[in-house]
């Protein structure tokens, strides 16, 4: 896992050097594609990067659970 100020360094480092994955990746060595392609759209939505994932949807709705017995209290 990536701390705040790795995430944060990659994405600056990608936009200085004109969003040039690549290069990016050679001069820090750790951020795969896929993890800067989400970074780097974070940045853009919210303008930082959140320092929390975001928490996931329930799979299945409470009525869901209660029609299969699954019901958790």
């Amino acid at each position: 896992m990536y701390s705040y100020a790795d995430k944060l360094r990659a994405v600056e480092l990608c936009i200085r050097l004109g969003k040039r994955l690549n290069a990016t990746f050679r001069q820090l060595g750790y951020p795969t594609k896929n993890a800067m392609r989400g970074w780097y759209r974070e940045h853009l939505q919210h303008r930082d990067l959140l320092i929390q994932p975001a928490a996931r949807a329930p799979e299945y709705s409470e009525d869901q659970r209660q029609v299969s017995g699954e019901v958790r209290n």
